[in-house]
């Protein structure tokens, strides 16, 4: 394959105190040259990557789970990739499909340790690994098991369920025996979750109507939050006994200086209910035995995987990733960065 003079990455310029702007990401171009694989690394060639919520919370420089964005790094995210180049003894051979963590970037050395080769199993494409296979799908795969525990007969609500973990979750509400109950921001994103994902009723919470309608569901066992906020704060006076929120995100707040506390939570007490936040990386042990799961989903079409897909390159990312945060996409949000490259399967 012939090789670029140059490559383009996304560095974090500036760290925003409410919605990202124009300024916080900034394009750096550097020599090609500069890319050499060492001891048990290879280059990689992105090809795809993945916007997600918990993006917003990379660039705060607060204490969280993983260490914040610093200015001047390159903005970290998730992607796909191919092997053009191997350093002295790597495992991985020119030609191997990988995920790893190179963030926004279209060329990435990386360390053999921090990929993975993609496993492509039976009904299961590349992309899936973004997607229902990846962060997304695993999010709402030990979310419901480990957190939510939900039971066959048992109603679960999800919000946020148009994005790529609600609408997963929803799929697996459904296939566990649950009554399953959606929230999203749109009419036709309700139209989709009913329609196409089968849920037993969706509510579009910026109808006036809304507060009133959700109500004529009862109470739930189980709460799927991807929005935190007000809905949060509503859906606490919506417990049955025993009810357990699984706190997964909270996309009305990212952009928040300070988000809104709770005022509800005493019926967390009266309803003997729990609420708790979980991040998928302390699952890392068990993604192998998940992922067999849900490519069975992907395989029988019991879990259907939808894309909103960017096209225009790596520069696309900064641009796009506002769209988390507006309800802007519905299904899973990539970035197309690069066509597939033409190398061979040797050792160069």
């Amino acid at each position: 394959m012939t090789r670029p003079t140059q490559f383009k990455r996304i560095v974090l310029n500036s760290r925003p105190d409410g919605d990202i702007e124009p300024n916080t990401f900034r394009t750096e171009v550097l020599p090609f040259s500069s890319l050499t694989p060492g001891k048990d690394q290879v280059l990689v060639q992105c090809t795809w990557l993945s916007l997600d919520p918990a993006m917003r919370g990379y660039i705060r420089d607060v204490r969280s789970y993983l260490p914040p964005v610093q200015i001047g790094e390159v903005m970290r995210a998730g992607g796909l990739g191919v092997v053009i180049r191997t350093g002295p003894g790597s495992k991985f051979r020119v030609g191997d499909h990988v995920y790893g963590p190179w963030g926004m970037t279209e060329y990435a050395v990386m360390a053999d340790k921090t990929l993975e080769k993609l496993d492509i199993l039976p009904g299961v494409k590349p992309l899936d690994y973004l997607s229902v296979l990846g962060s997304s799908g695993l999010t709402a795969y030990f979310g419901l098991k480990k957190i939510g525990e939900l039971k066959a007969g048992e109603k679960l609500v999800v919000s946020g369920a148009a994005g790529s973990v609600g609408s997963i979750a929803c799929q697996l509400g459904k296939a566990a025996g649950a009554k399953v109950y959606a929230i999203a921001g749109s009419d036709d994103k309700c139209k989709w979750l009913q329609s196409e994902l089968g849920v037993d009723r969706a509510f579009n919470y910026k109808s006036p109507t809304f507060f009133k309608d959700i109500k004529e569901i009862g109470y739930l066992d189980v709460y799927f939050d991807n929005v935190g906020g007000d809905m949060l704060d509503f859906m606490l006076t919506r417990l049955n006994k025993d009810a357990r929120i699984v706190l997964c995100g909270a996309i009305s707040a990212y952009n928040a200086a300070v988000p809104k506390g709770l005022q509800r939570y005493l019926n967390l007490i009266s309803q003997r209910a729990k609420i708790q936040g979980f991040i998928v990386f302390d699952y890392a042990s068990e993604y192998a035995s998940a992922r067999k799961e849900l490519a069975k989903g992907l395989s029988s079409g019991t879990i259907k995987r939808k894309f909103h897909i960017v096209e225009g390159g790596i520069e696309q990312a900064p641009i796009s990733l506002p769209m988390l945060f507006s309800g802007g996409n519905t299904g899973k949000l990539v970035v197309k960065v690069s066509e597939e490259p033409k190398v061979a399967q040797a050792k160069l």
